[in-house]
């Protein structure tokens, strides 16, 4: 919590006025049980209605003032909470968007989404409920505790037995629930996970008729945090039963007592009174005060969570600018192997290569070989574990990234485009791109065809996640998307598979042509797709078995052209049916 209190620092006044200003509606409240006893043994006893009237204005006034101070305190609580959340929010959002890949997967991107808007939001409430809170509750128990002691000191001995006894109940109570709420903020990052999953994966659920599965998966999640927080309501629903059992027995208590002392004339029935109302003031604050120990626990729980975020180091970046030397290898690889966090073993093993300025580097392999792994290493989304990545004969590690970036067009392995137009989409690289250069990049793309046949053009509407295209066009416009400004290295992670192999020709010509100086990156499970590339690598298991051309891996790289041999009598057998 402590990490966080810096975003309160715009909010000094909130939170010394906030709970000023409860405070004295606090000592307002701790006044009325005193003049109420004035009103019984000087007012009513004496039938003096002028005096009655006088001290129940006083009363109303007393009312009214402690209304003012504590709408003042709500105003003040809600700009400090609320203006701080926003805050917290905006920072987390520009720390996590700072995150690299590893980062990001430590966490993982559903717990993160529940992090930044559920636990962010549970915060801001214990920062709420601290301000409006915080002070009065104990202040009143205190207070009250005194106010009662100043009447009568005898008296004021059962208060300092039935508080203790409430605070055991409150304790014990409190004891049991606080892991459980910790464990229903475990439980929603299981639910948040699912529904990220379904929502994104809704077309494989349909496709496979998983939807009574996948359902009974979630009802599952969620009866879990149900389970938990009925479990946790109905042991905190012992609390008001039990301590205003406890608190009447300790009215009982003062009224036999009490009697007894007006009896012996130590004691009026006014004092009497206001000893009765002290002990409900008593109660009800600790009853708040549990209520708030609630509140700040899972703000607690919630804000470690959220300085967990915070405690990941931002992606590292250099501050390096390598000149722009045409003849210099454009990217070097140099015995690099590359672990993700906890994996048991390596996903890319000692790859060495080099790669100019022009050239194509296709890479094949089975699943989960480390391809786009090894392509993620290139604009330094990882850093290799072992060995050294060098993009124009400077380490990826010492690149400034936002420049290295710059110079590189990604089109990772699932379409992503943003709701917006097209000309939005495809200004991403470059925000001042002319509508010149926006055509000219969907030609090369093979996707003009389409775009030009939209109503609007570019001016096109683009649904949230690119639903209103389909997959060729999606990756077609994601792929002109990454060549606008010219880049000087285009990776393609598997970003042709839903096109036609027309189409995948088309492309290649047209790279080939217009973006001569540019040196591709090219994954794909086709063969044919990297039969013009000048250097093939092929992987397996994360180790290169093969580098080479197309022609010499054909004869030396037994893996490669067993790819090729497969493929090609899945053609002639297509074609042939």
């Amino acid at each position: 919590m402590k990490k966080l209190l810096k975003y309160l620092r715009n909010y000094k006044k909130e939170l010394f006025f906030g709970p000023l200003f409860k405070l004295l509606e606090a000592i307002f409240e701790l006044l009325v049980p005193m003049v109420m006893a004035k009103i019984i043994d000087k007012g009513i006893a004496n039938g003096d209605n002028a005096y009655i009237f006088k001290m129940s204005g006083l009363i109303v006034l007393l009312g009214v003032c402690g209304l003012g101070f504590a709408l003042t305190c709500q105003y003040l609580a809600a700009r400090c909470a609320y203006g701080f959340g926003t805050e917290l929010r905006e920072a987390m959002y520009r720390h996590i968007n700072s995150l690299s890949y590893s980062g990001i997967d430590k966490i993982g991107a559903s717990s993160l989404v529940n992090r930044l808007t559920n636990d962010t939001n549970t915060v801001q409430n214990g920062v709420n409920m601290f301000i409006r809170l915080a002070v009065r509750a104990p202040f009143l128990v205190i207070g009250a505790a005194t106010m009662a002691v100043m009447i009568d000191v005898r008296l004021s001995l059962i208060f300092f037995v039935v508080a203790p006894l409430i605070s055991i109940v409150i304790f014990l109570i409190m004891r049991r629930t606080i892991p459980m709420y910790r464990k229903a903020q475990k439980k929603l990052d299981r639910a948040a996970m699912l529904t990220r999953e379904n929502i994104e994966g809704t077309r494989v659920i349909r496709a496979f008729s998983r939807q009574e599965t996948e359902t009974e998966e979630f009802r599952g999640a969620v009866d879990d945090i149900a389970d938990c927080s009925i479990a946790v309501g109905r042991i905190s629903a012992i609390l008001n039963p039990v301590a205003f059992a406890v608190m009447n027995l300790g009215i009982v208590a003062i009224l036999w007592f009490g009697g007894v002392r007006i009896d012996g004339g130590s004691l009026s029935q006014g004092e009497l009174t206001a000893f009765t109302n002290y002990m409900t003031q008593i109660l009800l604050a600790l009853v708040v005060l549990a209520n708030l120990i609630v509140t700040f626990t899972k703000a607690f729980a919630a804000a470690s969570r959220v300085s967990e975020v915070f405690d990941i180091m931002p992606e590292e970046s250099g501050e390096g600018l390598p000149a722009n030397v045409s003849d210099s290898n454009i990217i070097d690889f140099r015995s690099v192997s590359f672990t993700y966090e906890d994996a048991g073993d390596s996903s890319v093993k000692n790859i060495s290569f080099s790669l100019k300025r022009g050239q194509t580097l296709g890479i094949i392999g089975g699943t989960g070989c480390g391809k786009s792994t090894l392509s993620s290493l290139i604009p330094g989304f990882y850093r290799p574990t072992e060995g050294e990545v060098l993009v124009q004969g400077l380490s990826t590690a010492e690149w400034r990234l936002d420049s290295l970036r710059r110079r590189i067009g990604y089109v990772p392995q699932k379409a992503v485009l943003f709701s917006g137009t097209v000309r939005d989409n495809l200004k991403w690289r470059k925000a001042d791109a002319s509508d010149d250069e926006l055509i000219a990049a969907l030609k090369i793309a093979q996707a003009w065809d389409f775009v030009s046949k939209l109503p609007g053009g570019l001016d096109f509407t683009v649904s949230q996640g690119g639903r209103n295209f389909s997959g060729g066009q999606k990756q077609r416009l994601c792929i002109a998307r990454a060549l606008i400004g010219e880049p000087d290295i285009l990776i393609l992670d598997d970003s042709t598979s839903a096109l036609d192999y027309a189409t995948d020709l088309a492309l290649r010509r047209a790279l080939r042509t217009e973006m001569s100086g540019t040196a591709v990156v090219m994954i794909s499970q086709r063969t044919t797709s990297l039969a013009d590339a000048d250097l093939i690598i092929v992987m397996e298991d994360g180790e290169a078995v093969g580098i080479g051309t197309h022609t010499d891996l054909i004869a030396d790289c037994p893996v490669y052209a067993e790819i090729y041999r497969s493929q090609m009598n899945e053609r002639e057998g297509g074609s042939n049916a």
